[in-house]
């Protein structure tokens, strides 16, 4: 009984320690408070088309462990059919963010996400997004984040990679 009792607790204690968020500047068990004007908005990395505005909120999304970034997404912004290796969980924050899944960008298949929306898209699942006005995102997950363009002529780190189509 002792014994279940000490797994109970330590896994309520594991639950809570994956709840705090980290900084990159601190120690994994900083504690972080961002209001929207001290967010730093910057250029999306080189494997999104430009346009985009990019935040880390917490953790380092290029290195292993527990990441938060913020994306802002002008209307018409399109990522074509990509997957990542990890798990992505995405929430609308402002305006509607449509996904569809499969290797390849299709509008019809598109599926709107309006503010308040939440979606998961399992590690290595095909998709891609589109962004009919501005539109804001925040994407968590657990590192390295990396993108892998199904085409790799989609992939905008290719100089004569196109725009989705």
């Amino acid at each position: 009984m002792i014994q279940r009792a000490v797994a109970c607790a330590a896994l309520v204690a594991g639950a809570l320690s994956v709840s705090y968020a980290q900084d990159p500047k601190s120690s994994p068990r900083a504690h972080v408070m961002i209001t929207p004007p001290e967010i730093k908005w910057g250029d999306p990395p080189p494997a999104l088309p430009k346009g985009a505005m990019v935040a880390v909120l917490s953790g380092d999304p290029t290195q292993a462990g527990p990441f938060t970034i913020r994306a802002k997404f002008p209307a018409g912004y399109k990522v074509a059919a990509h997957w990542h290796p990890t798990d992505e969980h995405v929430t609308v924050l402002a305006g509607t963010f449509s996904l569809g899944t499969g290797d390849a960008f299709d509008m019809k298949a598109l599926h709107a996400m309006p503010a308040g929306s939440f979606g998961v898209m399992p590690a290595e699942m095909r998709h891609f997004a589109y962004t009919k006005g501005g539109t804001t995102i925040q994407v968590h997950g657990t590192g390295p984040f990396v993108l892998n363009y199904v085409n790799p002529a989609d992939d905008p780190r290719n100089a004569t990679a196109p725009a989705a189509k």
